[in-house]
């Protein structure tokens, strides 16, 4: 996506952050979410921007290093930030979410271009940072649906296809720095977003309504992205035709990525083709009831 520039990139982040934030600003931030253990407070707390938690300012040190580092412990700077946080007043926790928006907006406006393309250390391994950049939309989209549990709006249809554009770029970035040769599309009924991926680079393009060409997921934008992120279970979807996936072998091709990254985004598809293939007899049926 880094080919679409940074004026794409910040209108899609930027919107992504804008809708989130006006949802937040509606919803009762005591209210328990359908995540185990957090709040709505939790979810805003985790993607602000705090004294002692600076994501974009971490990045953007990252690249300026070469990427070098070790990547964050997701699970135990989610649980050591929200702690700290966990009785901030409500003016507080939206204050956060919008430094961290304007310190999103400071980087695309204001940062050197040259950083768009350098290598950063981010929660899935070395990826440039505009790519982790692009990535909010992705984590903006889904914890949108998660402030539904809450009592929020649901994210924006083009917030919905954000998040599915950055899920593709990341992984195609990731299947490239591995050496893997694929191909995949994320498939909605008002189009999606589609990444080629060489040991030389990845490229990110979006997919016509109705067209699947290759190995793809098809189904409704929210239910793609709730699938990638664990929010449910892929393989009932899939048994329920919710969720279609074609070409599956093409799909498995990628299944090493998570492997080597857990706690990708978009795994939870991967393994399910892992699984899809992996049946006796590659029977889909066989593992309809699996956790």
């Amino acid at each position: 996506m880094a080919d679409a520039g940074r004026d794409e990139i910040a209108r899609r982040v930027l919107t992504a952050w804008d809708a989130f934030i006006e949802r937040a600003e509606t919803v009762d931030l005591d209210r328990p979410s359908r995540l185990s253990g957090w709040r709505a407070q939790e979810i805003c707390v985790h993607l602000g921007c705090w004294d002692d938690h600076t994501a974009m300012a971490d990045l953007i040190a990252s690249a300026r290093a070469g990427g070098t580092g070790t990547p964050p412990d997701v699970d135990g700077t989610n649980a050591r930030v929200t702690a700290a946080h966990r009785d901030a007043s409500r003016s507080e926790v939206l204050d956060a979410l919008r430094r961290n928006r304007e310190a999103t907006a400071r980087y695309l406006a204001e940062e050197p271009e040259e950083l768009d393309t350098a290598l950063t250390v981010s929660v899935v391994g070395r990826i440039p940072l505009l790519s982790v950049v692009l990535g909010q939309a992705y984590e903006l989209a889904v914890h949108g649906l998660d402030l539904v549990s809450c009592g929020a709006a649901p994210p924006p249809p083009e917030v919905l296809q954000s998040g599915l554009a950055a899920l593709a770029d990341v992984t195609g970035g990731l299947a490239a720095s591995m050496d893997i040769d694929g191909e995949v599309a994320l498939v909605t009924p008002d189009g999606g977003w589609s990444f080629v991926s060489t040991s030389g680079g990845w490229t990110v393009a979006q997919v016509p309504p109705g067209r699947i060409d290759g190995p793809a997921v098809e189904g409704a934008a929210d239910l793609l992205l709730e699938a990638a992120s664990g929010r449910i279970n892929p393989v009932p979807a899939v048994a329920r035709r919710r969720l279609k996936v074609h070409h599956v072998g093409g799909l498995l091709q990628l299944a090493p990525i998570v492997q080597a990254v857990p706690g990708i985004p978009g795994g939870p598809i991967l393994q399910l083709a892992a699984r899809t293939v992996g049946g006796a007899g590659g029977m889909l049926g066989r593992v309809f009831g699996r956790g």
